[in-house]
């Protein structure tokens, strides 16, 4: 991390009052995680869902029923420390909440799945040029038309990551992320969008930069919102995730995850 930045205690630290803030650029270097809190009876196909569709859904770390720690990720309270959550009724998206100790359960299993913004400071050093790493600016992710691998109840289309990268960095880009498979690694398309299923004009949550600019082209990768598509395919009847660009940032150094 950049002398005198926040480190990830002191972010979690001000979620906890309530700041909510998307977690692009912060912390640099530091894996950023995407989240999923699920029902104990349906824990275990999920672990399988996310085995059966590992470019997108990299597990990380997996808790125990009603706890909200996850020690080899950090020192975590994982009720209060995510800047924002999305819930789920029946498989559909709900409220979004700034901490889940209400709606804790004693038979909710944390899921840590790892994240692209953990490759974005390694992408600045490289010397990419990404506009949409910044404080308030984030990447956009997109439904595709590819099916994932399902288990058990869950299923639904990939969802991808987008970042507009100039045409000529493409290969360095793709060097870079490729050493980060527990960050989805390598991107899964390079160019027209349509081929994949993919409409620049409708982002997920309306969130990150979709335009490209003379020179660049669009990279998707696959994105931990997939997770959120095989939540809904499983109509479960209750569930939690992070809300997308709102990450838990771990106390583990990105290069550190196995």
């Amino acid at each position: 991390m950049r002398q005198g930045a926040l480190t990830p205690a002191a972010w979690r630290a001000r979620f906890r009052t309530g700041e909510v803030r998307q977690t692009a650029a912060l912390c640099p270097g530091m894996a950023q995680a995407n989240m999923a809190f699920i029902p104990a009876d349906h824990a275990d196909a999920f672990e399988d869902f996310l085995r059966a569709n590992p470019a997108a859904c990299p597990l990380l770390a997996r808790g125990l029923p009603g706890d909200p720690a996850l020690p080899v990720l950090g020192d975590f309270d994982l009720r209060r420390d995510l800047p924002l959550y999305r819930l789920f009724a029946d498989g559909r998206p709900g409220a979004l909440v700034c901490d889940i100790v209400a709606q804790w359960r004693s038979d909710l299993v944390a899921f840590a799945i790892g994240c692209s913004l953990s490759f974005e400071a390694d992408l600045v050093a490289a010397g990419v040029g990404l506009r949409c790493h910044g404080p308030g600016v984030s990447c956009s992710a997109f439904d595709t038309g590819i099916p994932n691998h399902a288990a058990g109840p869950f299923g639904g289309n990939l969802v991808v990551s987008m970042r507009a990268v100039p045409e000529d960095q493409v290969p360095l880009v793709i060097r870079v992320t490729e050493t980060h498979p527990q960050a989805h690694g390598a991107p899964v398309h390079v160019g027209d969008p349509a081929a994949i299923g993919v409409d620049l004009s409708r982002p997920i949550d309306g969130l990150g930069l979709t335009d490209i600019r003379p020179g660049e082209a669009p990279v998707f990768w696959a994105c931990g919102v997939t997770m959120e598509r095989a939540i809904a395919a499983a109509r479960l009847p209750f569930a939690i995730t992070h809300a997308p660009g709102h990450m838990l940032i771990t106390d583990r150094p990105a290069r550190s995850l196995p």
